[in-house]
């Protein structure tokens, strides 16, 4: 049984009985992977949050359609995807202006200090400044798929087939997609790469 292999389908097995406690716990496992996805994706804290709290409301009352086959981070991420694409479609996105935008969970702290580790780790703070917005910068100059994907990429708990179901593309136009975004993305970030200030790969 699927469920046995994936813990996390055995507790969306639990939240279709209407388990609150299991739609918690995978709340709390996910939180800050999907609100990380999610500001790098809109660079806007306060939309990040909004869009990030609806992708639980649709987890919880998707319940009853998660099918146990499916890889829980893979519907979740693909949830997520759907969300993002629909708010970059609704408007011209812009890459956020403040280096200092508080997180929504940490209010007077920047929200730099709560992104996944993997993202970036710099040597001091007036580099780390720069960085962020670099980064935001080349993320949101990319086309929207090509975006998504090397965000996904950078999740630990998917695959290049987990991605490319998320995508609804094929494997190879999953791989090509990453390639072309680390591609614009080295040339982009060139200086902060040559001082391994921040690292394009995920997988």
């Amino acid at each position: 049984m699927a469920a046995n292999l994936d813990p996390d389908a055995g507790l969306m097995l639990r939240v279709k009985r209407g388990d609150r406690q299991a739609f918690e716990e995978l709340v709390n496992k996910y939180r800050q992977p999907v609100m990380n996805l999610v500001y790098r994706a809109l660079g806007d804290a306060t939309e990040a949050e909004d869009v990030a709290q609806n992708v639980f409301v649709q987890v919880y009352k998707s319940a009853d359609r998660y099918k146990v086959s499916a890889k829980f981070t893979t519907w979740l991420f693909t949830i997520t995807r759907n969300l993002c694409l629909n708010e970059i479609r609704r408007r011209s996105r812009h890459p956020t202006d403040s280096l200092e935008a508080p997180h929504p969970e940490h209010e007077g702290q920047p929200l730099r200090q709560f992104e996944d580790a993997k993202t970036f780790s710099p040597p001091d703070a007036l580099l780390h400044g720069e960085l962020e917005h670099k980064i935001q910068q080349a993320l949101s100059d990319l086309p929207e798929n090509q975006r998504l994907a090397i965000l996904l990429c950078r999740q630990d708990e998917l695959s290049y087939e987990d991605i490319a179901k998320v995508l609804g593309c094929s494997l190879s136009a999953t791989k090509s997609l990453i390639h072309r975004g680390r591609e614009t993305l080295k040339q982009k970030l060139k200086p902060y790469l040559r001082s391994g200030v921040w690292k394009i790969s995920g997988k």
